[in-house]
């Protein structure tokens, strides 16, 4: 479901009552473990943390006037969805969070190459979530960025 708020506060007053509170959470562990350089503003009708164009001017291959992706997070009709691009591009992080959300969660994890689907509301992961947002530098994201992504359309 995306959202047409422009702000992430706008995004937040528009939350259901049920979702307020996990979303929340999830975006204050998040933002507690930020790395520095990445800012928080709405992207693609969701939460999203970037690094904008004062860090790293290219942008986004895709989109250049965009800045750099680095996580999302959403609420979407049957989940939460938090969407990290680290987890797509780096195998070992993808390796340490599929086994860490196994150790700390009662259900099986529902991921697609990005996108970690939180469908149970009891069965949310907060700190494990906190620990994947702050487990890459801005500057090592960069450098995986253009590394394993940007340099495929050369």
């Amino acid at each position: 479901m995306r959202s047409e708020a422009t702000t992430p506060q706008q995004y937040l007053d528009e939350l259901s009552e049920d979702r307020k509170e996990p979303i929340l959470k999830l975006r204050q562990q998040i933002l507690d473990n930020l790395p520095e350089g990445i800012e928080e503003q709405m992207g693609y009708g969701m939460l999203g943390y970037v690094i904008p164009h004062s860090v790293y001017p290219e942008g986004y291959h895709c989109t250049p006037e965009l800045p750099l992706p680095f996580m999302n997070l959403a609420s979407q009709k049957n989940f939460i969805g938090v969407y990290s691009m680290t987890i797509y591009a780096k195998k070992g992080l993808y390796d340490w969070f599929t086994s860490e959300y196994a150790k700390r969660c009662r259900y099986k994890l529902d991921m697609g190459k990005s996108c970690i689907r939180l469908k149970r509301m009891d069965d949310i992961p907060y700190e494990l979530i906190g620990e994947l947002t702050g487990k890459i530098s801005t500057e090592e994201w960069i450098q995986i960025y253009e590394d394993s992504i940007k340099n495929r359309k050369k």
